[in-house]
């Protein structure tokens, strides 16, 4: 079970399928639900350690882009306007899906990993171990550094909000809580699986990567920071799917603790209404018979049975 914040609302990933819900400017909630892709689930791929690392990590942007796209849609309707009219998050974007997500690569690479070795060439010279550290405290700093400058956006503490009101719900459910708002809410915002410590690992295991490498020619420098991501990507994904399945022992709090710290700066209480969207969003994305129990079981707001319904 894993998810994402969007605008105004929360995709929830579940094992078979992927749901959003979006609430509009009416306070009417939407929620739409797609089947997983097979690719991640059920090809041979999916099985293949490391491999399935980098499978995840290319549907999880596209899913995520689709998503967003779907989210902000809904989110800019006008009260009574009829959400059949948006596009559906499986149809939203097509081919500039791929075009954001080159994008999105891109200024990863380059703010991240291309800018803190050109820096640090620059500073240090032939040094190899003034260039080692020089470029890791960049990267790091860059890092830690664009996501506190952009939580000081309203817009994106409230994204940041509906972020925290994901992992709390998700929480709830891996407990096996009756589901419920006043359940959620108890629940802390930070989650041991979360995509920023995802991030954060492969900033880390960048760090170690290039260290390997060293303080190359220029041409060697530039080109090992970008075909080594998704290699660094791999890794990050195993070590995190690792302490995942080992975060009630001590190793495995000890792996997530780096990334629920840097959580403080990606997650905000949610309020009510956040978590009533993210309830929805996972009520969707489970299968007929796990919604019926946890509806049956829980205490679900009317506004979140209204949303299932249509």
């Amino acid at each position: 079970m894993g998810g994402q914040a969007l605008i105004e609302g929360v995709m929830i990933r579940a094992p078979e399928a992927w749901a959003v819900a979006a609430r509009r400017t009416d306070g009417v909630i939407v929620a739409e639900r797609r089947e997983l892709p097979r690719l991640s689930t059920r090809s041979w791929a999916a099985r293949v350690p490391f491999l399935r690392g980098i499978l995840v990590l290319f549907e999880s942007l596209n899913l995520g882009f689709r998503s967003l796209a779907w989210s902000a849609e809904i989110a800019a309707q006008e009260p009574g306007e009829d959400h059949e009219g948006a596009q559906g998050p499986q149809e939203t974007l097509g081919w500039q899906l791929w075009v954001w997500m080159a994008v999105a690569l891109s200024f990863f690479a380059a703010f991240f990993m291309v800018v803190p070795a050109t820096v640090a060439r620059l500073t240090a010279g032939e040094s190899g171990l003034a260039f080692g550290f020089l470029e890791a405290v960049i990267r790091l700093g860059l890092f830690i550094g664009y996501l506190w400058t952009i939580g000081r956006m309203s817009d994106i503490k409230r994204v940041f909000a509906y972020h925290g009101a994901e992992h709390m719900t998700i929480h709830a459910y891996e407990q096996k809580e009756s589901l419920s708002v006043e359940t959620v809410l108890k629940y802390p915002p930070e989650h041991p699986r979360c995509g920023t410590n995802f991030l954060l690992l492969v900033v880390i295991i960048s760090i170690l990567a290039f260290a390997l490498v060293g303080n190359p020619g220029w041409l060697v420098l530039i080109v090992s920071r970008v075909i080594l991501i998704p290699v660094i990507a791999a890794i990050a994904y195993e070590i995190l799917k690792f302490g995942g399945r080992k975060q009630s022992q001590l190793l495995g709090r000890w792996l997530a603790a780096p990334g629920l710290w840097l959580q403080k700066l990606t997650t905000n209480q949610p309020d009510p209404d956040q978590v009533e969207v993210a309830m929805t969003s996972l009520l969707a994305a489970v299968d007929a018979t796990e919604s019926d129990r946890l509806i049956t079981s829980g205490a679900i707001p009317s506004v979140v049975m209204e949303a299932l319904a249509r």
